[in-house]
């Protein structure tokens, strides 16, 4: 008898306790993509990049969202694609309250904020391999900088260029664009894979809900 009520008891705890993990991972709304699409720069367009983040997130159990990629083009704004905020991380830590703010100096994205949609930190500079050049085609006002998104998120090849930032802050030097999460250098060498693995990419980017 007493071995039934242990054993119930203990169910009756793990239940409550993954009804809790779930409540939290519920909340997610910011997101480092743990992978690309292994193609570069060429994410299906933008279309295809917001699905990318979508199949992520429900695979990570977060349902019920409205999942964009942080990415401009030559037509369109990264900023405008958000939604308004405030969002948080797998782990329930706030990284803006608005646009305003994730584009001011007071945003919380670091590369121990900066996770990814397991909740895992994403190698930085210092790390092997480092994958902290971040997808955003974009200058640091989140407006768009038409020539740096390898044609829209369409390019793989040796030509074009794509802007990166740093989500993890660092870089060469102590200069603005080191530290810049979402505009700190163009790709070299192309659109490829392999281009932006040589300057310390894996064709990630940021993935935040609008809703």
């Amino acid at each position: 008898m007493r071995r039934l009520i242990l054993i119930a008891a203990t169910a009756t705890i793990s239940a409550l306790a993954a009804g809790t993990a779930l409540s939290q991972d519920a909340k997610m709304s910011f997101f480092v993509t743990s992978v690309g699409s292994g193609k570069g720069a060429d994410l299906g367009g933008l279309k295809g990049a917001d699905a990318h983040c979508a199949s992520l997130a429900e695979a990570a159990g977060v349902t019920g969202k409205t999942w964009a990629a942080y990415l401009s083009t030559s037509t369109e704004d990264a900023r405008d694609r958000i939604g308004k905020g405030p969002w948080v991380n797998a782990k329930g830590v706030k990284i803006a309250d608005d646009v305003a703010s994730l584009h001011g100096d007071a945003n919380g994205i670091t590369k121990q904020t900066a996770l990814n949609e397991k909740g895992e930190m994403v190698n930085g500079r210092g790390d092997t391999p480092n994958r902290h050049d971040m997808l955003t085609g974009s200058k640091p006002d989140g407006t768009r900088i038409a020539d740096q998104t390898c044609g829209d998120w369409t390019m793989s090849g040796t030509e074009g260029a794509a802007m990166m930032g740093h989500h993890d802050r660092t870089g060469l030097d102590d200069s603005a664009a080191a530290k810049s999460w979402n505009s700190s250098h163009g790709s070299r060498g192309g659109c490829g894979q392999e281009a932006l693995k040589g300057t310390g990419g894996d064709g990630l980017f940021y993935c935040f809900a609008t809703n």
